[in-house]
């Protein structure tokens, strides 16, 4: 059944929709280059619609947000109160068939389950989806039924669905317990020819507001802590009134502290508990009654550096119990954790190939940044790698960890001392159970480790003492964990040098046959391909020997994700009209990488305007199969490279990923030391990429 729009709905209250709406838009911009979205009717009571933000915010950036609906809830209240139900649906087909003139697919989602429903005699949402012309998505809310009362909400959906004069695209079935879930594993569920029922089971933590869903709610004040704390999620909530010694047998891992604000001793009690490793991490504590920490209160709480934050509200702790009890929980924009969850329920749950082929989808051959980051993340799905982060006692490295768990991309082993991760993970919120934790001092390995070290490096004078020496640093101990087999990359530089990350590499990985230069490439994303920019990380002023196996490497880098490689060996000239040293080394660089792999398309030396843009390319070289429609663009130097990458992504606003290492025998990424969590997530991917590659080689 071929489409270009679906329309996702509820069909119970809090049946969780935005989960599958999150899911499908990933789904849908894997392989799609324009894909847009919208909401019919929407309620700005609270402020501008959560999902819309999160979908512009995550998946159409270049999208309005008023291109996103049709209809407040008051416009259309006013509609039927006046009998112009016919002008409010032909306002929607018009809204949708003006974006189906941008977009290739466009996605909508339903009104949410309010009291405005009710003004209804119809299922409005099946009414719209009918008179829009969109291929319906039913979600239901499985928690508390078992699998015969899950079966005959299917049913009862599929009737409904039917009898509205819908086409039925597919039910999901969300928040399911693990044994109805398991149980339903056993049906056969596509019986019939009837559209495909998935199943998701219940996630706890994603029923479980955050701090700042409090905090939003009650309209609290922010008395201490950190922005990003706001996104530790309350397991549950005590209302502190008994004594301190009373209180502290009370306390439980995500507890939200409840408590009068003029209760010093139990402010002091609970900031107290989070650095005792004897009590649980408390997920924030909330002041009541208006009153805050006096001057010196404050004055000694601000020199603890308190991982959790503390919030105030004016009203009495009675009544904001009963408000924090009836708070809504969202995943909302800027909730990292709770989207990469959501979307690793998704994916681990959710058979994408029976969705695409029941939507008859086309993969475009266009590739957005946005597809291919998300392609890069199915690829490292596809067989998951082990990946080493050394530097695990970073917020950064363990925010990142804990996201690329969630989301199933790879293994993460995290190098450090247990207790000091852990104790860093939890003072955070942060989740890293899944992951594996050695720390090299204690490892069962390290003599042997040692001794491979020191056979690796006797030659150079390096005695069994020094391997030990270097063998407990981390660097080097994640670089042999790599080279033994027992991890299939590594990823560093958050806190490490890049001398840091690449001379253990050099070392005992060493580089890969007929390769004598580690290099670098950046992966540039810009609005509609994907290019490769080598060397901008790692060799000021490489000969032209050195140039030629950095433009081989990164040809094969290109390849490796997806790029066609055309190889453009970039000058201050183009062909046969520049003369000079740096010429030169160029034009020669080009012949030597034409010598050694006559199969690639290379052109050089050409300047980067005619590498890159096929008006100039027919002035330039004419005839050349590379300039105009370059793919891999190779900078003579250090410099150029460096600047050049820098300028194309603040001018264009192309997302570049990298550096990636290139010329080893097995993956070594270097991370900047001013990376972002985005960067490490982006990383870690490519190398377990390059880590899978590099197998299949083998």
């Amino acid at each position: 059944m071929k489409t270009n729009s679906l329309y996702i709905a509820s069909l119970d209250p809090a049946a969780g929709k935005l989960l599958v709406t999150m899911g499908m838009m990933e789904l849908l911009t894997r392989r799609i280059e324009k894909v847009g979205f919208f909401r019919p009717v929407i309620s700005e009571n609270n402020g501008p619609d959560n999902d819309i933000k999160l979908i512009l915010s995550k998946y159409c950036p270049d999208m309005s947000y008023d291109d996103c609906y049709g209809f407040e809830e008051e416009e259309v209240k006013t509609l039927v109160s006046q009998g112009k139900t016919k002008e409010f649906y032909e306002k929607l087909v018009a809204h949708l068939g003006e974006l189906h003139k941008k977009y290739d697919f466009v996605l909508c989602e339903g009104l949410n389950s309010s009291g405005f429903l009710s003004s209804f005699d119809i299922n409005i949402n099946l009414e719209i989806a009918k008179n829009l012309g969109c291929h319906f998505i039913g979600v239901l809310n499985g928690l508390g039924l078992d699998a015969k009362a899950v079966q005959e909400s299917i049913k009862i959906a599929g009737d409904s669905v039917q009898d509205a004069g819908c086409t039925h695209f597919a039910t999901f079935v969300n928040r399911l317990s693990t044994g109805a879930y398991n149980s339903l594993e056993l049906y056969d569920l596509h019986i019939n020819n009837t559209p495909p029922t998935f199943l998701l089971p219940e996630e706890k933590e994603l029923g479980k507001p955050t701090l700042a869903d409090i905090q939003q709610g009650l309209d609290s004040s922010y008395v201490l802590g950190l922005p990003e704390d706001l996104y530790r999620v309350v397991k549950q909530f005590k209302i502190a009134t008994m004594t301190v010694e009373h209180f502290l047998g009370y306390v439980k891992d995500g507890d939200l502290i409840i408590v009068g604000g003029d209760r010093a001793d139990i402010l002091l009690a609970s900031v107290t508990t989070l650095s005792s490793p004897n009590y649980p991490n408390l997920s924030g504590i909330l002041l009541t009654g208006g009153f805050t920490p006096g001057p010196n209160m404050l004055k000694l709480l601000e020199g603890m550096e308190l991982p959790v934050p503390i919030l105030s509200v004016a009203h009495g702790t009675y009544e904001t119990t009963s408000q924090v009890e009836n708070i809504p929980v969202r995943i909302t924009p800027d909730n990292h954790r709770k989207i990469a969850l959501g979307l690793g329920l998704f994916d681990s749950h959710i058979d994408a190939d029976v969705i695409i082929k029941q939507a008859d989808i086309s993969v475009s051959n266009t590739v957005t940044p946005i597809m291919f980051e998300y392609g890069l993340f199915d690829r490292a799905k596809t067989k998951r790698m082990n990946i080493v982060l050394p530097e695990a006692t970073d917020e950064r490295i363990l925010r990142a960890a804990e996201i690329l768990l969630r989301r199933q991309v790879v293994d993460i082993t995290l190098l450090g001392k247990e207790t000091d991760i852990r104790t860093l993970s939890a003072a955070h919120g942060l989740n890293i159970d899944q992951a594996t934790i050695i720390d090299p001092g204690q490892s069962p390995l390290l003599y042997d480790y040692t001794t491979t070290l020191y056979e690796l490096r006797q030659h150079t004078g390096l005695t069994m003492e020094g391997a030990a020496d270097a063998m407990v640093d981390v660097s080097y101990y994640g670089t042999m964990m790599v080279h033994k087999g027992q991890a299939d990359g590594m990823v560093s530089g958050a806190i490490h040098t890049t001398g840091d990350t690449i001379r253990p590499a050099l070392q005992i990985i060493k580089t890969s046959p007929g390769i004598s230069v580690v290099s670098s490439v950046f992966i540039m994303c810009l609005d509609t391909k994907v290019l490769v920019y080598g060397d901008c990380a790692v060799n000021p002023d490489p000969n032209a020997e050195q140039l030629a196996e950095i433009a081989l490497s990164s040809a094969e880098t290109a390849a490796m994700f997806g790029v066609e490689p055309r190889v453009a060996m970039l000058s201050y000239s183009t062909g046969s009209s520049g003369k000079g040293k740096d010429v030169d080394k160029v034009r020669e660089a080009t012949h030597i990488a034409q010598e050694k792999r006559p199969d690639l398309l290379i052109e050089g030396p050409i300047q980067y305007d005619a590498a890159i843009s096929p008006e100039v390319a027919k002035t330039k070289l004419p005839d050349s199969e590379v300039a105009g429609q370059a793919t891999v663009f190779i900078f003579p130097d250090l410099n150029t490279g460096n600047n050049t990458y820098k300028a194309v992504q603040r001018s264009s606003g192309a997302i570049a990923i990298g550096p990636v290492l290139q010329g080893l025998n097995k993956p070594v990424n270097d991370l900047s030391r001013g990376c972002l969590v985005t960067d490490i997530i982006n990383t870690v991917a490519i190398t377990a990429v390059q880590a899978q590659a590099m197998q299949q080689e083998d």
